[in-house]
């Protein structure tokens, strides 16, 4: 396919075997132009008088990780051609591959997921014909991939090989299909395995009903329910052409264009102008020490360990090192739980770890991570200690949520090697690590932790220094706001039930109660003293606590908990809020009683969104799409919708503006909205615009732009940003110039 990226090769032996090689790295994904390659490479094998059979296989250990994602939003910029419908699933598939008069044969190595294993069955309508209908829809609706022994038993491929047999096992096996010594099935056709009609349609129905209730905003499940239907009522080609049709219309859609965004958003994460673009090569980490062995730092080591990182964990005493011990070891023995790790290995994965009680260990560490109570003298102190005992070399990280990391390192001299290692509870489990850098912070040490998060399977955001960061800094209006409702007379469950609906995997109450009320005195706390003009004070959650609830850990808090710690309303939570109700002098407004779900989302995130703002036009984070991985992978918003940033600009900034100026008008400064946001709203522009440094520079001069960082182009910058780093817009009509643009504020803009 000449010069383009993905592409398909051709090779014919003295078998007569021609095998196909999809090449496209990283994971051979397939591209537009790797199925054009693969159907002409197809064809040509066809055409070949010396080719008897076929065989398909990926390049570099990897079958193909599925569809190119790129394409959807190339076709949807219209920077990409969108091949006629039904070309991949049908010209290409069907018509091609499975029709062809010389048998095929994948060769799977490695993975091969999505359209990966749509290539390999030839299609998509298979599934169900290969392993069963249940099996089908569950692979399908949960994307949960299977491993080569279960797709063995279930029927999905017909053997399972060592890699370096594979592809002459895969050669044989379609010789042995050409000298009808194997089967050769047209899987399309396959019935063997499809329940009678009357069976087959309660199995879709359960399905259905599952689906709605687990996934009530999302379309698409139902839509792949709806054509495998379809492919059992009236046979495999009209369930194709519905597929076609079914596609065209989910490609367009909001949640299509959500989900996109997220995917390039959470690989854009590391990309770090400034930072990640000088060329510095992460430094080697193998040895890692934490401080603390309390929940976090124990999900922390946890973390480390299963990437085998060598791992120290300190402790005070005797007493709390074996409970932080005990505690890694609980986390590692749920995954044997589940299968996902044998007993030998969890034993391996332990001699990694050592406990100690003193700093003597750390003389060698390339990296310590703090993770002890929101302290600022303990801190203060234990960062003073490892500037003492750690080598030169060795990264000085705290586990901090909330506390200024130059308050933490003042009686140090190495503020260039402290920087923030945020993860999120539990540690080992959740996906994002917010790293965070003061105006100190060597780039050195920031692209040698953003290694270290991605070898320890995170996704690292790149964050300013303030109180709370941006995740817990962005989202703290949100139990603030559920309080505010509460107090006015809007139910505590019906608020959470909202949130809920509304995609979120918790409301504020609940999530109070997940993380404990004394978590959320602290922190809260936090907030009032630095932004008090916009905090929401209410003293229900400290009454609470005064009365011996914290939460779930003392099965009261909101909620009623039961020795399975399953939730439930709590009739005596009135009286909690009308005592809060008559200390903040606030009287219930029947308007708010009534309040409807719309508005109860709307209060509760606008202010989530005008703080995100704020995070933004400050510089906290580098670009709007960081903060919707962080809202998406930090708090769980949904992200079908896209993220906090993308889901507000889907609704407009002079929505959002004119809402929280209403609300500013009649209840205070917790709503008043930022300068960023009146700003984007007074123009109709949407908040999601790309804050670049001074990496811009060199972009904007590498295509001559004449006296253009003279200018100030307020259009598409926030307006905290000098003149270097604004871009000057009259030139648009100039190509260079547009095509420079584009490649820098690539942001969906």
């Amino acid at each position: 396919m000449g010069s383009k990226k993905g592409r398909t090769m051709v090779e014919v032996g003295a078998d007569g075997v021609a095998v196909i090689t999809i090449i496209n790295p990283p994971v051979n994904s397939l591209s537009l132009d790797v199925l054009q390659s693969l159907k002409e490479s197809f064809d040509e094998a066809l055409q070949r008088d010396d080719v008897k059979a076929i065989v398909v296989a990926g390049a570099n250990g990897k079958f193909s990780g599925g569809f190119d994602i790129s394409a959807f939003g190339g076709i949807e910029q219209g920077a990409v051609q969108q091949p006629k419908p039904g070309y991949v699933s049908v010209e290409v598939l069907t018509d091609t591959i499975e029709a062809a008069r010389k048998p095929s044969v994948a060769a799977i190595d490695g993975l091969a997921l999505g359209g990966g294993l749509e290539v390999a069955m030839v299609g998509t309508q298979r599934l169900p014909r290969l392993v069963g209908l249940a099996k089908s829809l569950e692979m399908m609706l949960t994307s949960k991939p299977v491993k080569g022994e279960e797709a063995l038993g279930l029927g999905l491929v017909d053997a399972v090989v060592s890699s370096h047999e594979l592809v002459n096992a895969a050669r044989q096996w379609a010789l042995d299909i050409l000298a009808r010594r194997k089967p050769w099935v047209a899987t399309l056709y396959k019935t063997d395995k499809i329940e009678p009609l009357g069976e087959a349609r309660q199995i879709l129905n359960f399905a259905r009903a599952q689906t709605r209730k687990r996934a009530p905003n999302l379309k698409h499940p139902l839509v792949c329910i709806d054509v495998i239907e379809e492919g059992i009522v009236n046979g495999p080609k009209p369930a194709l052409y519905k597929e076609v049709e079914a596609f065209q219309g989910l490609l367009k859609s909001d949640t299509s264009k959500s989900l996109i965004h997220i995917f390039f958003a959470q690989r854009g994460t590391s990309k770090v102008p400034g930072i990640t673009d000088r060329g510095l090569v992460p430094r080697k980490v193998k040895k890692v020490a934490i401080l603390g062995g309390g929940l976090m730092g124990s999900g922390i080591a946890t973390a480390l360990l299963l990437s085998n990182y060598t791992v120290i964990l300190k402790e005070v005493n005797e007493k709390f090192l074996e409970a932080g011990i005990g505690r890694v070891k609980a986390n590692l023995g749920s995954q044997v739980k589940k299968g996902q790790m044998t007993r030998e290995k969890l034993e391996k994965t332990m001699s990694l770890l050592r406990g100690v009680l003193d700093f003597e260990s750390f003389r060698d560490v390339d990296m310590v991570i703090e993770a002890v109570i929101e302290n600022v003298s303990l801190k203060q102190q234990i960062f003073a200690d490892l500037e003492k005992y750690c080598p030169p070399h060795c990264i000085l990280a705290s586990n901090t949520s909330t506390i200024d990391l130059n308050l933490i390192g003042k009686r140090t001299k190495s503020q260039d090697r402290i920087i923030g290692a945020h993860f999120f509870s539990p540690a080992h489990i959740m996906p994002l690590l917010e790293i965070v850098r003061t105006e100190h912070t060597s780039p050195q040490i920031i692209v040698d932790l953003l290694d270290v998060g991605k070898k320890i399977k995170k996704t690292p955001i790149i964050v300013g220094n303030c109180t709370g960061f941006a995740v817990n800094r962005m989202f703290f209006p949100y139990t603030q706001a559920g309080l505010f409702l509460v107090e006015r007379g809007t139910d505590v469950y019906r608020i959470d039930r909202a949130i809920t609906k509304f995609g979120m995997p918790m409301g504020p109450f609940r999530l109070a109660d997940l993380v404990g009320f004394g978590v959320a005195i602290a922190t809260g706390s936090q907030f009032i003293e630095n932004f008090p003009e916009r905090t929401y004070k209410s003293m229900l959650i400290p009454i609470m606590q005064e009365d011996k609830r914290a939460g779930e850990s003392t099965r009261k808090g909101f909620y009623l908990y039961d020795n399975k710690r399953k939730a439930s309303p709590d009739p005596e939570l009135k009286m909690y809020i009308e005592k809060a109700r008559s200390i903040s002098g606030v009287a219930v407004d029947p308007k708010f009683v009534k309040l409807s779900e719309k508005d109860i989302v709307e209060m509760i995130f606008f202010p989530v969104v005008n703080e995100a703002c704020r995070v933004f036009a400050e510089g906290i984070a580098v670009k709007a799409s960081d903060i919707d991985i962080a809202a998406v992978m930090g708090m769980g918003f949904p992200p079908y919708r896209g993220g906090l940033m993308f889901w507000a600009d889907s609704l407009g900034s002079k929505y959002i503006y004119s809402r929280l100026e209403e609300w500013s008008n009649l209840y205070g400064g917790f709503f008043k909205p930022c300068a960023f946001l009146a700003e984007r709203a007074a123009k109709g522009a949407p908040l999601r615009i790309v804050m670049v440094y001074l990496g811009m520079a060199r972009i904007l001069e590498s295509v001559q732009f004449p006296t253009l960082l003279d200018s100030i182009g307020s259009a598409f910058f926030p307006p905290n940003l000098d003149s270097r780093t604004r871009v000057h817009h009259w030139r648009w009509e100039n190509q260079d110039y547009k095509t420079a643009l584009i490649a820098v504020l690539g942001d969906g803009h």
